[in-house]
């Protein structure tokens, strides 16, 4: 038998308006990695790249015959986690100045940690997240 590799190396958004994403990414202080083109942009997140590709292409080869999402959330979130919890604050606040929307304030949580949600310009929900005793590279 032969295994899939156990890693994850690109995670890929539908994008309707690839300006407007682009523009908030940059927003956040990100660059985007070379490769771009007017329907694709990626960025380095460490070992992981996130994509950003129009929804219509994505639909066609990800889900064929299927109409394009259209509930206010998709049931994923992405997560950004900082070292502590004022990174937290911080990164919650240049996220709201770059755009996003506040889903849900700095709280700590009931898993020990301490978080916020935003919504990218199109509803992507991100988790900007402390949590005690993970180490980041």
């Amino acid at each position: 038998m032969v295994a899939l590799p156990q890693r994850l190396t690109f995670v890929t958004l539908g994008t309707k308006d690839m300006g407007r994403r682009r523009s908030f990414y940059a927003g956040w202080g990100w660059e985007e990695g070379e490769g771009g083109s007017d329907e694709f942009a990626q960025y380095s997140l460490g070992s992981v790249r996130l994509a950003l590709y129009p929804i219509d292409l994505l639909g066609e080869e990800a889900a064929p015959g299927c109409e394009a999402p259209t509930s206010d959330w998709n049931g994923v979130t992405l997560a950004v986690n900082v070292a502590n919890q004022d990174e937290v604050d911080l990164g919650y606040r240049a996220a709201l100045d770059s755009g996003a929307l506040s889903i849900a304030q700095p709280v700590r949580r009931e898993w020990g940690g301490y978080s916020a949600y935003v919504a990218d310009p199109e509803g992507q929900r991100w988790e900007i997240a402390w949590a005690p005793g993970l180490e980041l590279s």
